[in-house]
C-alpha cells in the first residue's frame, strides 16, 4: 500500500441541538464537543453523569435501534444515525452529551448531524488516523438474514433489502464511503416504517416519538408521506447509512467490505463481536499503513437489483 499520512480529525468548536427520541418520545437536548486526539466518540449523559465510548463491546442488542451500556447500566439509544455521520465525515474524536436517554431522530436521517458537524466545522489533530483492516471473511448467518466483512483495499460498504412491499420489494446498493459520496448518496436518506406496526410498537415502548416529520411511513403501498421519496432506492440507502454508523464501533474507520443482506442492528453486531473473537481476522493500521485504503473514487456505484 502506498503512503497516506491522513490525520486524526475532531470538531472545531461545540454544537448545540434538541429534538425529540423517536423511540422515547422525549424531547433531547444534544451538544457535539471537540475532543482531543484518541479521544474516540464518546458518549455522556449529563442528566446522570455516565459517560461510555461508542464501541462494540459497550454495545447490547436491542429492537430497531443501536443501543450502549454505561458501567451502572444507563443506556444511550438511537445512536446510529450520528454515528454514521461522524465516520461518514472523517471525525475520529467527539463528546456527545446528552440530557435524556436517546439520541435525538432529527428528521430521520443524518442529514442535519451532517449540518450540525459541517457547522462546527473540523480541524486537523497531530495523530496519525488509526485504521481497521480485515485480513479474511467472517460472517453472521440468521435464517435468510447475513452479515458479512472481507478484505479490501477500499471502504466499501453493500446492501440489500428484500420486503413483501411493493413499493419497497428488493433494492441493493454498493459503493465507497467517502465523505463526498457520502454526502451526496447516502446522508439524506430517512429511516421508514409501517403504518400497521405502529401501535404494537408504541405498546412495547417503541416509535413513540415517531412520525412523518422524522420517518418514511408506509400504508400497504402507499407512501404517506407528501413530498414523498428523497431517492428511488431511499430504502436500501437508510439500510447502508445504519451499518456505516453500526461499524463505527469497530473504533476505526474500516479497510475491507461490509456485505449485508437484509441486516438490522442487531445481526452487525453480532459480526462485530465475530471480528474482535478472531485476533487473525483483523488489525490495526496507522495512517502510513493504509496506503491506497481511502483513495476512493468520489462518484460511488449505486444499482437497483
Amino acid at each position: 500500500m502506498a503512503v497516506f499520512a491522513e490525520r486524526q480529525r475532531t470538531l472545531k468548536n461545540p454544537i448545540h441541538c434538541a429534538g425529540v427520541g423517536v423511540h422515547s418520545g422525549r424531547k433531547v437536548h444534544m451538544t457535539l464537543k471537540p475532543a482531543p486526539a484518541g479521544h474516540g466518540i464518546v458518549f455522556r449523559r449529563s442528566d446522570t453523569g455516565e459517560a461510555v465510548p461508542a464501541l462494540w463491546r459497550h454495545a447490547v442488542e436491542s429492537p430497531l435501534c443501536t443501543t450502549l451500556v454505561t458501567a451502572s447500566g444507563d443506556r444511550i439509544t438511537t445512536i446510529e444515525h450520528l454515528m454514521s455521520a461522524f465516520v461518514g465525515l472523517g471525525v475520529d474524536n467527539a463528546l456527545v452529551e446528552l440530557d435524556a436517554p436517546e439520541v435525538p431522530i432529527m428528521d430521520g436521517s443524518a442529514a442535519p448531524f451532517v449540518f450540525l458537524i459541517e457547522c462546527a466545522g473540523t480541524e486537523e489533530q497531530a495523530a496519525p488516523r488509526r485504521w481497521l483492516e480485515v485480513l479474511k471473511p467472517v460472517e453472521v448467518i440468521d435464517g435468510p438474514r447475513s452479515a458479512r466483512l472481507l478484505p479490501d483495499e477500499r471502504g466499501m460498504v453493500a446492501f440489500t433489502i428484500d420486503f413483501p412491499n411493493a413499493a419497497i420489494q428488493r433494492q441493493s446498493w454498493a459503493g465507497a464511503v467517502t465523505p463526498a459520496a457520502y454526502k451526496r448518496d447516502i446522508a439524506r436518506a430517512r429511516t421508514f416504517g409501517f403504518l400497521p406496526e405502529v401501535e404494537a410498537l408504541r405498546a412495547r415502548g417503541l416509535a413513540r416519538g415517531g412520525s412523518l416529520d422524522n420517518a418514511v411511513v408506509l400504508d400497504g403501498a402507499r407512501i404517506l408521506n407528501p413530498e414523498g421519496l428523497r431517492f428511488t432506492d431511499e430504502f436500501v440507502r437508510h439500510k447502508v447509512l445504519d451499518a456505516i454508523g453500526d461499524l463505527y464501533l469497530m473504533g476505526a474507520p474500516m479497510i475491507g467490505r461490509f456485505e449485508g443482506e437484509r441486516a438490522g442492528h442487531a445481526l452487525t453486531l453480532r459480526l462485530l463481536n465475530a471480528l474482535f473473537a478472531d485476533a487473525t481476522a483483523w488489525r490495526w493500521s496507522d495512517g502510513a499503513e493504509a496506503g491506497a485504503a481511502q483513495r476512493l473514487p468520489e462518484r460511488a456505484v449505486a444499482q437497483r437489483a
